[in-house]
């Protein structure tokens, strides 16, 4: 198994990545998230944008990977930088926690609603999950609510680096990191659910001895083997 970091966008406020992840293995290409859209990014002035080089397709094919081979895409959420490729993946089925897909379909939360037509396009078919789960023995899911209702982080265990936690939104920084002291931004819906996320990944990280990759952290991501590189 290879897991590749890919940048797919910069948060133009904080020149942090928008980063998505590919999983490769035996059995063929996962996706965890799909950034931000290809086709918004060319705005200078807007939140995120999306040079060439960060271009998610682009990346995927220098990896010899078609979109037609990612067979699974897991939904951390559904924010616009973390889902807005999911119409680029129409043969991928997409596994998000039953409480994220009810709450966004019923658009509980607004900011999702801005690409409504990226993530529930016609024809994509997502698995629901309840909870914690095993995907595989090197796969796991972990629920992380409270940046959004149904957030989750994602556990894998590679073969040489060992185990590295993707942990998306819920601990978007290194200054994020501490449960008690972390600040709680404008985009976290609940705060005290934030906390207890962090607290709960903090604990497997020191259980495991994962690797921590935060979900926006532009001083961490200069630290990491990132594309074409990878973790195996």
């Amino acid at each position: 198994m290879r897991l590749y970091l890919l940048r797919t966008g910069t948060i133009r406020a904080i020149e942090a990545p928008v980063p998505a992840y590919l999983l490769v293995d035996g059995d063929g290409a996962t996706l965890v998230d799909t950034g931000y859209p290809i086709d918004l990014g060319a705005d200078p002035d807007g939140f995120v944008t999306v040079s060439p080089a960060e271009n998610l397709l682009t990346q995927l094919e220098r990896l010899d990977v078609r979109p037609a081979d990612v067979h699974r895409v897991i939904c951390t959420h559904l924010d616009p930088d973390h889902a807005g490729n999911h119409d680029r993946f129409p043969d991928a089925e997409f596994v998000v926690q039953r409480r994220h897909l009810d709450a966004a379909r019923a658009g509980d939360v607004d900011r999702i609603e801005l690409i409504r037509d990226r993530w529930d396009a016609p024809g994509l078919r997502y698995r629901l999950v309840d909870g914690d789960v095993e995907l595989s023995p090197c796969l796991r899911l972990l629920a992380t609510d409270g940046h959004v209702p149904g957030h989750q982080s994602v556990l894998v265990r590679l073969p040489n680096t060992g185990a590295v936690l993707l942990a998306g939104d819920a601990v978007p920084m290194a200054g994020c990191a501490d449960a008690e002291r972390r600040p709680i931004t404008p985009f976290d819906v609940d705060g005290p659910a934030v906390r207890r996320s962090t607290a709960r990944l903090a604990a497997i990280a020191a259980e495991t001895g994962a690797l921590v990759v935060y979900g926006h952290d532009a001083a961490q991501w200069a630290t990491l083997r990132t594309f074409p590189n990878c973790y195996d």
